[in-house]
């Protein structure tokens, strides 16, 4: 049980004393590049499951590359 105490305390310290937090501009900006990048990475997978994707629906214009190849064939 002392060795649990003791990780605590010593958790407790080196959060309160050793570590380094962001301030609250460098919070926000990373924020924002987290953000950004979130959105692009989405945008993208977006792109490529519409380019090579296979669209359940029989009636679409653009079923996916896939699904043109396995129509084809």
């Amino acid at each position: 049980m002392s060795k649990v105490r003791e990780y605590i305390s010593e958790t407790v310290t080196e959060m309160v004393h050793r570590v380094t937090w962001p301030t609250w501009k460098e919070l926000q900006s990373n924020t924002i590049i987290v953000v950004v990048a979130s959105v692009l990475i989405a945008l993208s997978i977006f792109v490529m499951d519409f380019i090579f994707g296979i669209s359940a629906n029989k009636d679409a214009l653009w079923r996916g590359l896939l699904g043109l190849i396995y129509k084809t064939f």
